[in-house]
């Protein structure tokens, strides 16, 4: 590839008596054709000529006015190679007008600019970050601690975000606050199965009502859990994300080549791996995955006891799998001793009782429409 020719080296000098002296429109004009001079060639310059173009923009962005740094964040956001102190000068501008391109726009904002700006900025600023081709998941979850109600939406309908397992525990407090950020949670196509449960499980009628008939694919998944929030509808294939079919793909691997056992349950439970978990209980204890998630996600641990039970896990696995549940759930940590002593007590023979009843239960329940 060949390499661009370098602009004059006394062009700084060249600049500093014309902005010394000249009028605002000179001013402009220059700017104008320095950053002209940059675009015709940026992606074959080199890492010292681009260097040079950095001083030469850093010394015009001290004289010129509010609309020629407008102009130049605009054209120069969309470019990778831009020069990065300019850049950087631009994104952490006080005015949004200035900042905002970059902000959305720019390749060469690390992550770690990103969170100093949303840590010190407005959330005008937050508001066009959020709004970035991609998002990791550490500037989301600063997103979401430092974020108002318009960031935080618009952070969660962002296709191109990740989220921590944080961030989803904060994007659902804010959910159960503001419908819009619950409706646009709920569209996340890579929302885990874990959370679309929780969500559905604690939003109002009216979020549901907008979430089928904005995402038809997930209606069956939404009505079921009118009619029971704790037992979400999992009979729809459609409602199911990639990732879960993936984890229980993998469990059924495993259970048909018959290295499915107790230890493999506790690895999984270990890891917070809520979907190969609850995949695992249900083919030990010969349930539908549907009803083991049910009984997962009870407020109470009498499910995943009578599961566990009839799967004939050890109390260490068992406290494990309580352990993720509560993570899961948000719910305040579970009396291990009192469950321990209880778990103990239970009969295999009264489980299985109790989980011939919960298997009728789901047999005979209404199923919802298509």
């Amino acid at each position: 590839m060949s390499t661009a020719p370098a602009p004059k080296i006394n062009l700084l000098d060249e600049l500093q008596t014309a902005l010394a002296h000249g009028t605002v429109a000179r001013r402009v004009e220059t700017l104008r054709r320095v950053t002209d001079l940059f675009l015709h060639a940026a992606d074959d310059y080199s890492d010292e000529q681009i260097e040079l173009f950095d001083d030469v923009f850093r010394c015009l962005m001290r004289h010129i006015e509010t609309s020629a740094k407008v102009m130049l964040s605009n054209r120069l956001a969309p470019v990778p190679k831009a020069p990065p102190q300019t850049v950087q000068t631009l994104a952490f501008d006080d005015l949004i007008e200035v900042a905002a391109p970059m902000l959305t726009q720019s390749e060469r904002l690390t992550d770690d600019m990103l969170i100093a700006n949303v840590q010190s900025k407005s959330q005008a600023h937050l508001l066009a970050i959020s709004g970035r081709r991609s998002l990791s998941d550490a500037v989301t979850d600063v997103l979401i601690e430092h974020g108002n109600g318009d960031v935080i939406q618009r952070t969660a309908s962002n296709p191109g975000a990740t989220f921590s397992e944080n961030g989803y525990r904060g994007l659902l407090a804010h959910a159960e606050r503001d419908e819009g950020i619950a409706v646009c949670l709920g569209m996340r196509p890579s929302i885990p199965r874990q959370h679309f449960l929780k969500l559905i499980a604690r939003a109002s009628a009216s979020v549901r009502a907008r979430l089928a008939e904005a995402n038809p694919e997930r209606a069956a998944d939404i009505a079921s859990a009118v009619a029971a929030a704790t037992k979400q509808a999992t009979a729809a294939p459609e409602a199911i994300g990639a990732a879960t079919e993936i984890a229980h793909g993998l469990v059924k691997l495993l259970y048909d080549d018959g290295r499915l056992d107790e230890q493999e349950i506790h690895k999984f439970a270990a890891a917070g791996k809520f979907d190969e978990t609850n995949a695992a209980i249900a083919c030990l204890a010969k349930v539908p995955v549907s009803l083991a998630e049910t009984m997962m996600v009870e407020s109470h641990t009498e499910g995943i006891l009578i599961l566990a039970k009839v799967s004939e896990l050890s109390w260490p696995t068992v406290q494990l799998i309580i352990a993720m549940r509560d993570n899961v759930t948000e719910r305040p940590a579970t009396d291990l001793d009192e469950t321990r002593q209880t778990y103990e007590r239970l009969r295999l023979s009264t489980a299985q009782q109790v989980l011939r009843f919960h298997k009728m239960q789901e047999a005979t329940a209404p199923k919802p429409k298509p």
